[in-house]
Formats: C-alpha cells, sequence, structure tokens
C-alpha cells in the first residue's frame, strides 16, 4: 500500500496464521502512524475499516488535530492510552524510530503495511516481546482471517 513510499527488504519471517488471527482477535486499539486525512489514500481506508469492525483507531499524525473523529497525536509517546497494535504507513526510513516508540509505550505488537519491511527493527521490536508482522495489509489479513 503506498508503495512509493514504503519499500524494503521483504521478509519472510511473519508469525504463523494463527498468531496473526490471535493478534487481530485480541487486539482492540489500533495506533495508525501515519494516518491521512485524505479518504483516497491506504492508510484511511485500512483505519475507517478497522474502526467499522470496533477496533478503537488512534491516529498519530504531527500535522493534523483530527482524523476520522479521533485525536491525533504528533507521536506514539504522546498516545495517553495503552496500544495494542501499531499500524505503520510511513517510509522505511522511520521504521527504526517508530519500533523504538512502540517499545517505549510497550504496545503488544507492530504491523508494518503492505511493501514496508524493516528486519533489524523488526528483530528488535521482537527482543523486546512485541509481535511483529511485516508487509501485510491489516485490513486484507482481517478480511482473510475473520472477515
Amino acid at each position: 500500500m503506498e508503495n512509493d513510499k514504503i519499500k524494503g527488504t521483504f521478509s519472510d519471517d511473519n508469525p504463523p496464521e494463527e498468531e496473526v488471527l490471535a493478534i487481530l482477535k485480541g487486539c482492540r486499539t489500533i495506533a495508525v502512524v501515519g494516518l491521512s486525512d485524505r479518504p483516497d489514500r491506504d492508510s484511511y481506508r485500512v483505519a475507517s475499516y478497522l474502526k467499522g469492525k470496533g477496533y478503537r483507531i488512534i491516529p498519530v499524525n504531527p500535522v493534523k488535530s483530527e482524523i476520522m473523529g479521533e485525536k491525533c497525536y504528533p507521536d506514539l509517546s504522546s498516545i495517553t492510552e495503552p496500544v495494542d497494535i501499531v499500524d505503520i504507513f510511513r517510509a522505511v526510513e522511520a521504521v527504526p524510530g517508530i519500533v523504538e516508540e512502540a517499545i517505549g509505550i510497550k504496545a503488544g505488537a507492530v504491523w508494518m503495511q503492505l511493501g514496508l519491511t524493516h528486519d533489524e527493527a523488526a528483530a528488535k521490536a521482537r527482543s523486546a516481546g512485541l509481535c511483529v508482522v511485516q508487509s501485510r495489509c491489516l485490513m486484507v489479513e482481517h478480511k482473510k482471517l475473520i472477515g
């Protein structure tokens, strides 16, 4: 998604389908880093779908104050509630910093959207106890595994 902005080396080091299903079923709060307020953007479509499925969406966008009726935060560290999944829609160069913040807020999982991987950051997140999914669309996986 948004492949012009997110490129990296591809990894098959993702959790098995059962674990991805457990993440989707067990998590309710998703911080979407790089969420756009434009309905034609992939980040907006994915977040809108997930919100419609009952997930709590927390927009992370430093230049917006609100998206989809939800307060925006400039970064993960500013969020004042627990975050289950950090869903990343940013350039690959931003991933290590986002992963550092995800570890810092004790998020449960880091999800790098379709086409986005960063094996070093993923290894760091796993070492800190976070689940990591790379180069997969959260919406596509939800539709496939839960419907």
